[in-house]
C-alpha cells in the first residue's frame, strides 16, 4: 500500500512538471503579446476618457448643486478638441479674460509698444523766473505713471524728473495751473458692469487718459480695544487732503482679517469707508483715487512747492475745466518725455498680479488704435475685443459677450471654447515667449486664474506626461461652499492634464 501511494505521488509529479512547462512555453509566447499592448500609447483617446472621469467627478460634487462647470482641453498641436464639456455656454470669466485682452493687445498695439506722458508749458518766463501761463501733464493712458512697480515709473522718481525738469527751464514760480490734461478719453470713467461694491477700492479703480500710481491709495487704521469698537483712521500713503473720508468700519474678531470695503465713483469727493478690520492684523487698506488725473496735478504742485517754486492756482484736470465752461491749453514747451514700459512689460504684471486698471487702459488703447477716436468709452472697446476674435478664428458673437478689459464685470460672458481656441492661436507668435511668461502658475501649472463673487476659472497650458502639448480653459458659476475648496477640486480636476 505504501509503495503504492508513492507511485502515485511520482505521477503527480511528473504530471505537474509537463504542465508548468506547457505553461511556461505559452508565457513564452504571451508575454511579448502582453508587453506590446501594455505599451502602446493611448494618447488622445485614453487622455479623453481620463478627463472625462475626472470631469464627471468634479461636476457632480455637491458643491455645484446650483451651479455650472464647462471645460475645454484642445491639443495645441493639432487643434483637435481632447475633451469638451459646457464649452458653448457663456460663462462670467472674472479674471481668465485677461488673456484675451492682453492677446489682442499684442496683436493690435504690438510688443514694443509704449506710452507717451508729456509735460509742458504755457505762457512765458520772465527774467526772474516766473512763468506766466500754465504747467500741464499731458495723458496717452499709461497705466504705470506713477506706479512702483517699475523703478523708472515711481511716483517719487516721476515728480523728482518733473521737478528737476522745471528747475532747468529756468521756471521758479508759475503765475498760474498745474492742469492734467487727461482729455483724450474724456475723463475718468468705470466700465458699465462694475458693481458699487467694487468702484472704491483699489481693484476697482477707474481708467482715464492720465491714471497716476494705478489710480490707488493706502491707508492705515487703527483697531479698536474689542470688537464692535470703532476704529481710527491713520497714516495715507500719499497726501489726500482734497478728499473727504468718511470711516464707519469697525473692529473684527480675531482672524476675521481685512473686510474693509471703500464706496466711491469715478468724481467723488467723498469716501465712505465699511466694514470691520481686524483686531488683530496690520495691513494698508488700498482704495481707488475718484480721480486719479486730478491726484497727479496735486502731487506735482505739491512737490514744487516743497522745491520752493510757488504755484498761484488750484490744481485742475482738462475733464474738471471741461464742465466749467473752459478747456485745457493745446500746445506748448515741452520740458519732458516719459515713456512707459513696453506692452510686453505691463502685460506682465497686468497677468501676474491681475491688475485690473492695466485692462481697462489696454482697452481703450485698443479702440484708438481702431481709428475709434470720440469713441474711446471702455464699451466701445469691449465690443472691439469681441469683434477681433469673432473675425480673426471665426467664433460666434455670441460666444464672446464682453463688457470690460478686466473680467470685473459679473455681465461678462465667454465660452470655454473661445477660450481655450484664443490661447491656442497665440502659442505661434513671435511675442508668444512675453505672453506666456506672464501667466502665473498655480498647482504647477503655467494658467491665469479668475475670482470674483461666485465665479472661479482657470485658463492656461499643460504638457501632459506623454508629450501632448494642452491648452485649457475651466471656469465655475454658482458654486456653493467657499472658495478655497472648489480651487483644491478644480486642481485635483486639472491634474489629469499632467
Amino acid at each position: 500500500m505504501r509503495a503504492r501511494r508513492k507511485q502515485v505521488k511520482k505521477v503527480y509529479r511528473v504530471l505537474a512538471n509537463l504542465a508548468a512547462t506547457k505553461y511556461l512555453d505559452m508565457l513564452r509566447l504571451l508575454l511579448p503579446v502582453c508587453f506590446l499592448w501594455l505599451s502602446t500609447p493611448t494618447n488622445a483617446q485614453s487622455l479623453a476618457q481620463r478627463i472625462a472621469n475626472g470631469f464627471r467627478t468634479f461636476e457632480t460634487h455637491e458643491s455645484l448643486a446650483n451651479g455650472t462647470a464647462s471645460l475645454t482641453v484642445i491639443n495645441a498641436k493639432t487643434g483637435d478638441v481632447v475633451f469638451a464639456k459646457n464649452e458653448k455656454i457663456g460663462m462670467a470669466s472674472a479674471s481668465t479674460l485677461k488673456t484675451v485682452t492682453a492677446a489682442t493687445a499684442y496683436y493690435t498695439l504690438g510688443a514694443t509698444h509704449t506710452f507717451e506722458t508729456i509735460l509742458y508749458y504755457t505762457g512765458t518766463i520772465d527774467a526772474s523766473g516766473t512763468l506766466t501761463g500754465d504747467l500741464v501733464i499731458q495723458g496717452s493712458g499709461d497705466p504705470s505713471l506713477g506706479s512702483d512697480r517699475f523703478p523708472q515709473t515711481a511716483e517719487t522718481e516721476l515728480l523728482a524728473a518733473w521737478v528737476n525738469a522745471v528747475q532747468d527751464h529756468g521756471i521758479r514760480k508759475i503765475e498760474g495751473r498745474i492742469i492734467a490734461d487727461d482729455r483724450l478719453y474724456n475723463g475718468q470713467t468705470a466700465p458699465g458692469g462694475w458693481t458699487w461694491r467694487d468702484m472704491g477700492n483699489y481693484y476697482g479703480a477707474g481708467v482715464s487718459a492720465l491714471n497716476w500710481r494705478e489710480n490707488a491709495v493706502g491707508i492705515n487704521f487703527t483697531a479698536g480695544a474689542s470688537p464692535g469698537a470703532p476704529t481710527r483712521l491713520g497714516s495715507t500713503t500719499a497726501d489726500l487732503g482734497y478728499l473727504q473720508l468718511v470711516n464707519e468700519t469697525t473692529t473684527g474678531d480675531r482672524g476675521t482679517g481685512d473686510r474693509v470695503y471703500a464706496f466711491s465713483a469715478p468724481y467723488s469727493s467723498r469716501i465712505y469707508l465699511r466694514g470691520t478690520y481686524g483686531i488683530d492684523i496690520k495691513k494698508t487698506i488700498y482704495l481707488a483715487l475718484p480721480d486719479g488725473a486730478y491726484d497727479a496735478a496735486y502731487q506735482l504742485q505739491n512737490a514744487l512747492q516743497r522745491n520752493g517754486i510757488d504755484v498761484s492756482g488750484q490744481p485742475t484736470t482738462s475733464h474738471l475745466l471741461l464742465l466749467a465752461g473752459s478747456s485745457a491749453p493745446s500746445g506748448g514747451t515741452t520740458i519732458y518725455t516719459h515713456r512707459s514700459p513696453t506692452l510686453n512689460e505691463l502685460i506682465y504684471w497686468f497677468n501676474q498680479k491681475s491688475i485690473n486698471l492695466y485692462g481697462e487702459a489696454l482697452l481703450l488703447a485698443i479702440a484708438q488704435a481702431q481709428d475709434q477716436l470720440g469713441k474711446t468709452d471702455t464699451q466701445t472697446g469691449a465690443e472691439l475685443l469681441g469683434e477681433f476674435w469673432s473675425t480673426k478664428l471665426g467664433l460666434p458673437a455670441e460666444e464672446l459677450k464682453i463688457m470690460d478689459g478686466s473680467g470685473l464685470s459679473p455681465e461678462n460672458r465667454i465660452t470655454t471654447n473661445a477660450l481655450a481656441r484664443i490661447l491656442a492661436s497665440v502659442k505661434g507668435e513671435p511675442w508668444f515667449a512675453g505672453f506666456f511668461e506672464s501667466l502665473p502658475t498655480y498647482n504647477g501649472m503655467k494658467m491665469k486664474s479668475g475670482t470674483i463673487s461666485g465665479v472661479l476659472g482657470y485658463a492656461g497650458y499643460q504638457t501632459s506626461k506623454d508629450g501632448t502639448p494642452l491648452v485649457f480653459a475651466l471656469l465655475v458659476n454658482n458654486y456653493n461652499g467657499p472658495a478655497t475648496p472648489m480651487r483644491q477640486r478644480m486642481f485635483r480636476l486639472l491634474d489629469v492634464l499632467k
